[in-house]
Parts: C-alpha cells; sequence; structure tokens
C-alpha cells in the first residue's frame, strides 16, 4: 500500500505520521510512505518580482524541509520505506494531483482541531482534500 502523507510540522500532522507508520507495518514490506509538504506561493507573487522567483522558492523548500524534519526522524526510526515530495501551490490541490500522480492508496492527514464555527468560515485543507480526493482519505485526531 502506498500512503500519503501531509505535513506542515505541527504536532497533529506527526500524529498523522505515526498512525501511517503504524499502518505501514502491520501491511508489511509492500508498504510505503511518502510525506508530502505544500506551500501556497499564491501571495508570494509580489515577493517574486522583488527578490526572484529562486529566491522565494529557495525560502519556501527550506521552510518545507524544516517542517518535515521530526516526520522524516520518526520514519528514519521505524522500519518502513519513505520519500520525501516538496511542492509549492494550492495546498489541497497539490496534495490530491500529487495523490493521483502517485498513484496513492490512501491520504493521511493530522486534523488541527480548528473550531467547527472557523471551519465553516474558512475551510480546511482536511475538508478540502477529503472532499476532492479520489482515494480513501483518514484524518487522525
Amino acid at each position: 500500500m502506498k500512503i500519503l502523507v501531509a505535513t506542515d510540522g505541527s504536532e497533529a500532522a506527526l500524529r498523522g505520521v505515526r498512525f501511517a507508520a503504524d499502518l505501514a507495518q502491520r501491511l508489511g514490506n509492500s508498504s510505503s510512505i511518502t510525506l508530502i509538504s505544500v506551500h501556497d506561493d499564491a501571495g508570494l507573487r509580489h515577493a517574486k518580482s522583488v527578490v526572484g522567483s529562486a529566491a522565494v522558492e529557495d525560502h519556501l523548500r527550506e521552510q518545507s524541509e524544516s517542517e518535515v524534519a521530526a516526520a522524516r526522524a520518526f520514519l528514519d526510526s521505524v522500519p518502513v520505506r519513505h520519500d520525501i515530495a516538496i511542492r509549492t501551490g494550492h495546498v489541497s490541490q497539490e496534495i490530491v494531483a500529487f495523490a493521483d500522480a502517485g498513484p496513492f492508496d490512501l491520504i493521511v492527514l493530522g486534523s488541527k482541531g480548528r473550531g467547527a464555527l472557523a471551519d465553516m468560515l474558512i475551510g480546511s485543507v482536511a475538508q478540502r482534500v477529503l472532499a476532492s480526493a479520489r482515494q480513501p482519505v483518514v484524518i487522525v485526531k
């Protein structure tokens, strides 16, 4: 089973990584995990015109690498094949597109635990992935 785990460096995301690792270990050697970190660069268009696209892309890549460090360290300590993908763009769309291209069997996301009113007003990445993914989605609390 190929499992895609979205991570943003939060404790909620790390719980998702732990869940996916446990599941992958139970399923055996044919399972693998890909961590994906996505940063929305839409708000940085002006910065790209000032400092250049390469500088912005380098900054976002460094930020993603920092955010996946704890998840990577955890996966390095368990017997599960894993790799990392770093993307920029609309977060939920990039996760779903990457899952489709994989092809992945399962998407795992951590729940940030925002209140229902906040989610209703601004939505959440987990809700948008859940609504648009073709794969089963597990949201870990």
